[in-house]
């Protein structure tokens, strides 16, 4: 048997649990130790999941080398430093999106990462669904021509972190988080739709963040919230393609339609922004014979077949799948680390952008963009 894919996890909250279970269905690997600072909580999530070594300080299990790779379930501005110190003691790195807090830090990452020839993955769940599957190959096969448009959407109703009673105060001060909805959920979206269009160059970004929902007073208070709840953006790459943004926390609407990509010889629009339920299927759009068609997936079958007939497609099934199938030289590893990049460089010029009241380059946006590391 090939020996298994040993592996540390940094930070046993909320995120660090969900990958843990994630691994735990992986028969190639193995955690071998966890890190937190809260002790009690490290020790508990250890003995849960009957992983042997706990830590408090992440240098010190990085110091063992008997662990290939760690997996950082931080919040945001903690991402470029723990990855850095990680990268520098000889580990491959799996970060928890967004890839940093600022489009320097993440710079700062994928620097890192190709001096020290480590591999650097950015959790993006998006990219493993079943719909995007369907919809990568067939623009890989050409069935919608030329991608000239996107739109990428989110949506919650009322779920902004701690003042709706979900998460932590973490989530909502740019001190630990750097932003609110765009860097929570935003960047799945924004990624999943860079992915399809080829991660294009960025030009030009315009954006607008808003904060007016009601909260309750107190928690409004305790959370300290001054990130957004709401986001709206507009950005021009190379090879005149475009993308519109809007992403909710909360917002006073019963829900949006799916992200979509338009091509000039078909488009796909993708399920409901709902996170509750999907309402709207993934569906195919072009034009045969001269009638247009609207055509709908059966994405239940598509991955079933795919599972039977493909070698390796369970190294697409989750972002953790990848990743251990690319530890162990099964898969090429995804551009997650430059798309997760580019995908920050978006969410910064659209806060820039709303700063300074009018449409920014990608130069402007990477020329003001400063580290917003938290060192630990």
């Amino acid at each position: 048997m090939e020996a298994k894919v040993r592996i540390g996890i940094i930070g046993t909250g909320q995120i660090g649990k969900m990958h843990i279970e994630r691994y735990q269905m992986i028969s190639d690997a193995e955690i071998v130790a966890v890190c937190d600072v809260n002790e009690a909580e490290a020790r508990k999530v250890a003995e849960q999941f009957g992983i042997p070594h706990v830590y408090t300080n992440y240098r010190e299990m990085l110091a063992r080398d008997d662990i290939m790779a760690v997996d950082v379930c931080l919040h945001n501005n903690f991402h470029a430093p723990v990855t850095v110190a990680a990268l520098q003691s000889g580990k491959h790195v799996y970060c928890e999106k967004p890839i940093a807090g600022s489009y320097a830090d993440g710079k700062t990452m994928c620097d890192m990462a190709d001096s020290e020839q480590r591999m650097l993955h950015i959790q993006m769940s998006t990219l493993y669904r079943p719909e995007t599957k369907a919809a990568k190959t067939l623009i890989d096969g050409g069935k919608l021509g030329k991608l000239y448009h996107a739109r990428s959407t989110g949506f919650r109703r009322r779920g902004r972190p701690y003042v709706d009673g979900y998460g932590t105060t973490y989530f909502t001060r740019k001190e630990t988080a750097a932003g609110g909805a765009l860097l929570d959920m935003g960047v799945y979206h924004i990624a999943q739709m860079l992915y399809l269009l080829g991660n294009p160059d960025v030009r030009r970004i315009s954006g607008k963040v808003y904060q007016e929902m009601e909260m309750e007073e107190d928690r409004k208070q305790h959370s300290g919230f001054n990130v957004e709840e709401f986001a709206v953006g507009m950005v021009k790459f190379d090879h005149n393609i475009t993308l519109d943004i809007m992403e909710a926390w909360s917002v006073h609407m019963g829900g949006f339609e799916g992200g979509s990509i338009l091509g000039s010889q078909g488009g796909i629009r993708f399920p409901s922004a709902l996170t509750d339920q999907i309402s709207q299927p993934f569906s195919f759009h072009s034009t045969v014979c001269d009638i247009d068609m609207d055509s709908t997936v059966d994405l239940a079958k598509m991955d079933l077949r795919w599972h039977r007939l493909r070698e390796n497609e369970s190294a697409y099934d989750s972002s953790q799948h990848h990743w251990i199938a690319a530890l162990a030289g099964r898969v090429p590893l995804l551009p997650t680390a430059k798309i997760a990049l580019n995908t920050m460089l978006i969410s910064e010029g659209m806060y820039l952008s709303d700063q300074l009241g009018y449409e920014v380059s990608a130069e402007e946006t990477v020329n003001n963009s400063k580290s917003c590391s938290v060192l630990v």
